[in-house]
């Protein structure tokens, strides 16, 4: 099933859901709507207990431009960039939080606001001829979509900052070497990005969500913090069916069918 809603498609295939940036024509720069638009699709994914991962790419032959800097601009003159906390925010920036899992297909260009999209996902597949770039110190402004965190805590700080402060852009292997991508690909990226979604799929879901939720506090509050919540996770999913449907499939040597309860 597939839906188009303006500047993003989305398409449920089973347990999982694709969201396309679908404004080629502007290179997939984000404006107001498209970032409403994608906030919208991934709350609801987030909502509906069917879901289990999904897949981010775009239609055209670049991923996104990054800001429409000129739709946008009476944002940034006035400063306001508001967002509906009750909505899961693309860049991981207002107080909803997503506990699912997000991997992002990039090709082409990936300027500013895409990164931070790949960097607030899970995993990124990134075709060979990807051109990335942080530009915003050369628009007079700041990556506000996060990378001011998550570049540094990807790349370290001398190798993030050699980008975040000169705006210089740089290659696929480059963002590997820097731990901003997790795969090249000399194909279009998609499939390869939807393979992993289904491999993901298959796992138990609860199991996944909290795995997710512990490497994010580890990231975000401390180990300190992250050890001192393991046992909690770990209670939460022994309560589970999919804990005894995971140990009987082992057993009985079958492919466990996780229900996610």
């Amino acid at each position: 099933m597939s839906q188009q809603q303006g500047k993003v498609s989305r398409e449920i295939r089973g347990s999982l859901f694709l969201v396309g940036l679908d404004r080629a024509a502007k290179r997939n720069a984000f404006d107001s709507h498209m970032i409403h638009e994608l906030s919208l699709a991934l709350t609801e994914y987030e909502d509906n207990p069917e879901l289990r991962c999904a897949v981010i790419f775009a239609h055209g032959d670049h991923f996104t431009a990054g800001l429409d800097l000129v739709e946008l601009q009476p944002k940034l003159q006035t400063g306001i960039f508001d967002f509906d906390h009750a909505q899961i925010n693309p860049w991981g920036t207002s107080s909803r939080a997503r506990k699912k899992p997000v991997i992002v297909a990039v090709q082409g260009i990936c300027y500013t606001a895409g990164i931070e999209l790949m960097l607030n996902a899970d995993m990124t597949i990134a075709q060979d001829n990807c051109q990335f770039a942080q530009m915003e110190v050369q628009r007079g402004i700041l990556p506000f979509g996060g990378a001011t965190v998550r570049f540094i805590q990807a790349a370290g700080w001398s190798k993030a900052m050699r980008y975040l402060l000169t705006g210089d852009s740089f290659d696929a292997a480059t963002a590997l070497d820097l731990n901003l991508i997790t795969e090249i690909t000399p194909e279009p990226p998609l499939q390869r990005a939807i393979e992993l979604a289904e491999h993901i799929a298959r796992a138990a879901p609860l199991a996944v969500q909290a795995t997710l939720a512990s490497a994010k506090e580890a990231a975000e509050q401390g180990a300190e913090n992250a050890f001192a919540h393991l046992p909690q996770h770990l209670a939460a999913l022994l309560k589970t069916q999919d804990v005894q449907e995971g140990v009987m499939a082992m057993l009985q040597r079958r492919a466990p069918e996780f229900k996610g309860r």
